[in-house]
């Protein structure tokens, strides 16, 4: 490659990676803020009724929705990616997630229109999540596929934060709006602030989506594809995916099980644990996972760049390992020592913020590096949105029956996270044996060429 070129590929792997990352803020953003205003406001506004509780229930069910809606995405925008391009559905997933997000905050309330209020809602949050389905496969690949193959694991773990920062971000703001504005205030036009503000984010963007050019190895394949001219009935993407990687496609589903489970148990249910059970005051339980999800936002990177070192499947499968095992004392430590805020702290940003950092800092380039490129889009984000219901969406609600059903006592819960754990490190070990990580040998050979030509 002359001097040329290879700046021309420096600029578009930075270009991609920028805008990969500020893509998945927004997204996650505008996921998460649902999320965090749901309780607040949403059970008030679109949910009334008598019963507070159903209320709530109603509202965080909306919610649940957006969870079941990724998986659709994943499939409608991962068959277009791996047909049309990576780039056009990015631009298409973050005009769906900024304009419903953006609608959410022009909806009026119950008590103006009645029924249309709630289904209003219900509508714009699964346009939320078909746009987050489709969202995420093309962020990762995006910098996967412009990265050389010796830095493939730390370019594409850069939108991975993405994730932890949207969700420092929606609370952030909320918390921010909360704390200067009355109540009334607030439960009147303060909550739509947060909602409107992604319209302004969307188009900065999209702005930078548009000057990245599209994914070098999506671009070979579509040559290669022409030059041949070959004469071959079409087959649907997910069709070809299901037909050719079968296998791989369960046993990465299985890896994926830890991820989802622990986040849920950490990032979500602990609030709840912490709060109900042990009675921590809700703004230090919610600090707790804060200061995680800043220390999380390091470590993705971090463990990126070690994958590429020592190979995806050994950081992903040992941080799956350790994840699950760091359950039992990290529960230990909240229940005994409950009473000293800096311990539970401590419970929740290690496990949290160092060992779930290896096991989602490697998942993108860990899954990408199973498949080729004419099915990637469709294969990574059918893996991580089907799996992400399974495990994330049921996640919250067997924590708590299985914790009620141990008398308030987390370790069947512990237990749970462990079988998770185990799982997905089996799986891992499959992955490792039937689908070498070329990128890892890649990288022993080209680490001194990435890093002159890739800076």
């Amino acid at each position: 490659m002359n001097t040329s070129a290879q700046g021309q590929a420096r600029v578009n792997l930075h270009r991609a990676t920028v805008s990969s990352l500020f893509g998945s803020i927004i997204e996650w953003y505008d996921f998460f803020l649902y999320g965090v205003v749901a309780g607040l406001v949403f059970d008030k506004l679109y949910f009334p009724g008598d019963n507070e509780f159903i209320s709530t229930m109603l509202a965080y069910g909306t919610f649940a929705l957006g969870f079941v809606a990724r998986p659709l995405g994943g499939i409608i925008f991962g068959h277009f990616g791996d047909t049309v391009g990576r780039k056009k559905m990015l631009m298409l997933t973050l005009l769906l997630m900024g304009g419903a997000t953006v609608a959410i905050g022009f909806i009026p309330t119950y008590a103006q229109i009645g029924i249309w209020a709630p289904i209003l809602l219900l509508f714009f949050r699964i346009i939320q999540g078909i746009g987050l389905g489709g969202e995420w496969g093309g962020a990762v690949l995006m910098t996967y596929e412009s990265a050389p193959p010796a830095r493939r694991g730390f370019f594409s773990s850069i939108p991975q934060t993405g994730m932890s920062l949207g969700l420092v971000l929606a609370s952030g703001v909320v918390g921010l709006l909360s704390w200067q504005l009355s109540n009334e205030d607030f439960l009147s036009w303060g909550w739509r602030v947060a909602f409107l503000l992604s319209g302004l984010m969307a188009l900065v963007g999209g702005y930078i989506r548009n000057h990245v050019s599209e994914s070098p190895e999506f671009e070979a394949m579509k040559h290669k594809a022409k030059t041949e001219k070959r004469i071959e009935k079409p087959v649907l993407p997910l069709v070809d995916t299901l037909r050719r990687y079968p296998r791989i496609i369960l046993a990465c589903m299985g890896a994926r099980m830890i991820d989802g489970v622990f986040f849920n148990v950490f990032g979500v249910y602990s609030l709840n644990y912490l709060t109900r059970e042990l009675d921590l005051p809700r703004t230090q339980a919610l600090m707790g996972v804060m200061i995680s999800a800043v220390l999380m936002t390091c470590f993705i990177p971090f463990w990126g760049a070690v994958a590429d070192r020592v190979g995806k499947a050994r950081v992903y499968g040992l941080g799956a390992l350790f994840a699950a095992l760091s359950a039992f004392p990290a529960f230990y430590v909240m229940q005994t020592f409950s009473h000293n805020v800096y311990l539970v702290w401590l419970a929740i940003i290690i496990p949290f913020g160092i060992f779930h950092a290896a096991v989602f800092g490697t998942m993108s380039s860990f899954f990408s590096s199973c498949f080729d490129a004419k099915v990637r889009y469709t294969a990574i984000s059918f893996v991580y949105q089907l799996a992400g219901v399974l495990a994330g969406g049921l996640t919250p609600i067997v924590a708590t029956v299985l914790t009620d059903i141990n008398g308030g006592d987390p370790w069947l819960l512990c237990l749970y996270v462990l079988a998770a754990g185990l799982l997905s490190v089996a799986c891992t070990r499959w992955i490792a044996r039937h689908v070498p990580d070329h990128a890892t040998s890649a990288g022993r050979e080209m680490t001194g060429a990435a890093q002159t030509s890739i800076s």
